[in-house]
């Protein structure tokens, strides 16, 4: 059930990340704004930091490039970074909440 409920939320972040970068790629006007965020990790597993890692990249217009070797930073780089703060929330908030949830 919980499981499920994850699945669904995860499709709907591919689904708004894909029409995303769609309207970007076909706009006249670049609306790029491409970054690099360091995103600071409450994960403490391998199997949640992974599949944390998986998850971003998963969402189209990012891309999980490293994680530090102490394990506390996972580094993105993402298509629009308007505000990397605002970035680190949502990935936070969003993925690392709900991995969390299921892996510790």
């Amino acid at each position: 059930d919980k499981l499920e409920k994850e699945i669904l939320a995860k499709w709907k972040e591919i689904v708004l990340s894909n029409a995303a970068v769609a309207r970007s790629l076909l706009s006249p006007v670049s609306s790029l704004s491409p970054g690099i965020v360091a995103v600071p990790l409450d994960l403490k597993s391998d199997a949640g930091i992974t599949v944390l890692a998986n998850l971003v990249t998963l969402t189209p217009g990012t891309l999980s490039l490293d994680v530090s070797p102490d394990r506390t930073t996972l580094y993105v780089h993402a298509l629009h970074v308007e505000d990397p703060e605002a970035f680190r929330r949502e990935v936070k908030e969003g993925f690392e909440r709900r991995v969390k949830e299921v892996f510790e």
